[in-house]
């Protein structure tokens, strides 16, 4: 019972942080693509909306009109990388976020599939 719990909360927290991770870059690309655009001056009138809307109470910038799903997965994979927080210090955004998921890949998904596999040999 207690092997098959291990192996559900490693498959289910790797599955979050990967896709929290895919959320987090398609956002970014999304982003990256209006602002080249932007700056192109052939910003569809659609995609140049939210940018308008933007200084009446939010700011411009990563995370701009984020939906409750985006928010939730954020918010899992803040909480589940949280203590490799210490150990990455990097400006990039993209690479703080790529090491935590390894990180955070190899402690759920290897360590808690070892610890499954090692209590499965013990009992």
């Amino acid at each position: 019972m207690v092997i098959r719990l291990l192996r559900f909360a490693s498959i289910s927290i790797c599955l979050l942080l990967i896709a929290s991770f895919a959320v987090f870059a398609i956002g970014q690309a999304k982003e990256g693509s209006l602002h080249q655009q932007q700056e192109l001056g052939a910003a569809p009138a659609a995609a140049s909306t939210p940018a308008r809307s933007a200084p009446q109470g939010q700011s411009s910038g990563a995370g701009q009109e984020e939906g409750t799903l985006h928010k939730a997965l954020t918010d899992v994979f803040n909480k589940l990388t949280s203590p490799f927080a210490g150990l990455v210090s990097s400006s990039s955004e993209w690479a703080t976020r790529a090491i935590k998921l390894v990180l955070a890949l190899l402690v759920y998904g290897f360590g808690l599939g070892y610890l499954a596999r090692v209590l499965r040999v013990r009992v």
